[in-house]
């Protein structure tokens, strides 16, 4: 076991930065020294949370230099860069086996806990929960084996480490999910770290018209910089409306705020045969929908985590990344020291920019 720094959430909407105990690796686990976690609303919503059970680590999108490994992990070794995956997935189930690990229901299994039921977090004895079996707002974590995705050593960590959840979200939500094709109409609403990673995608598969949708001016300038054709002010028109008059619908429409509202609008606006791809969810009421538009054949179909296959997607993001093919650079608006962790909380929260990231400085 050995001593590391983290931000250790003891109620809701309050944390300390900490030295805790981490214990080492289980056989099929990895110890990684964390360069970078990326600031997501996941985090955020669990932070502020009345359900959420502290003392907890958050932190699921991360980077870093694997430290040591377990006696069974054959997939990695203490040197290698490498990404931390979001989803702790089982490696058993029918969906893990047909190739489908985004399916894997593990991660229900894992609250607050490592895969096998147990916790490696401490501090004077006192156990300290995990986030997605990853818990990487802090100096060091411990990983099983299967979220742990080996990338070349040019990646930057704080790229690889918004590869690790909501860029990836964003891109395979085109790639893999709705299977965009050159010349084909997106409507992107909501352009945070997900609905800019899907401009990306959609600009870099030369996708047709690329509509951004959003309620803030700078962002959306910041969209067509990405690679949006159109873009419309949903503070200051109906963006149905809009998308109706200049394009006649939509073939695809990517929901990625998780309101009721959007996700309605995001349906509204395809044209006959479209699909909605619904990545949001934070909304807990449900939307009021026009079931009338499945007569004309639209579908509509969730997106967990871009359907990302990650030792697939990731080095394949990477590698577009690296040939000049994905600007995840501008992605990255912000950058914070772990002490910094509430301000990075606040400009997640108000909208500030796009995708932030706590950095750490190694060995710490």
């Amino acid at each position: 076991m050995r001593e590391i720094t983290a931000a250790v959430a003891r109620g809701p909407g309050t944390h300390a930065v900490e030295r805790v105990t981490l214990d080492d690796p289980e056989p099929d686990e990895v110890l990684v020294d964390v360069r970078a976690t990326g600031v997501c609303h996941t985090d955020y919503h669990a932070y502020t949370s009345d359900d959420t059970d502290f003392p907890v680590v958050l932190g699921h999108e991360s980077a870093g230099v694997v430290e040591a490994v377990g006696d069974q992990v054959r997939t990695v070794e203490p040197g290698d860069r490498v990404v931390l995956w979001v989803l702790p997935t089982c490696g058993d189930c029918e969906h893990c086996a047909s190739g489908r690990p985004y399916l894997c229901q593990a991660r229900r299994d894992t609250r607050g806990r490592m895969p096998d039921g147990t916790r490696r977090l401490s501090r004077d004895g006192a156990p300290i929960d995990h986030f997605y079996a990853q818990s990487s707002f802090a100096s060091m974590a411990v990983v099983p084996e299967r979220q742990v995705v080996p990338v070349d050593d040019d990646l930057p960590f704080a790229i690889g480490a918004l590869l690790g959840c909501g860029a990836s979200t964003g891109l395979g939500a085109v790639s893999n999910v709705a299977g965009v094709e050159s010349g084909e109409t997106v409507a992107v609403f909501g352009c945070g770290g997900v609905g800019a990673s899907a401009i990306l995608a959609a600009s870099a598969i030369s996708a047709g018209e690329i509509v951004a949708v959003d309620i803030d001016a700078d962002t959306l300038e910041t969209m067509r910089e990405l690679g949006a054709t159109r873009t419309v002010d949903a503070s200051a028109e109906d963006p149905v409306d809009a998308i109706d008059a200049a394009l006649g619908g939509v073939d695809y429409a990517l929901e990625c705020i998780g309101s009721p509202a959007t996700v309605a609008q995001s349906i509204a606006s395809l044209r006959p045969g479209g699909t909605a791809v619904v990545t949001g969810t934070s909304a807990t009421d449900p939307a009021e929908l026009d079931l009338g538009r499945f007569t004309s054949g639209i579908s509509v179909v969730g997106n967990i985590v871009g359907f990302t296959r990650p030792r697939v997607d990731i080095p394949r993001y990477a590698a577009m990344y690296a040939n000049g093919d994905l600007d995840l650079d501008a992605l990255l608006t912000h950058r914070y020291d772990v002490t910094e962790l509430d301000e990075a909380f606040d400009a997640l929260d108000a909208g500030d920019g796009i995708r932030g990231v706590v950095e750490f400085t190694p060995g710490a």
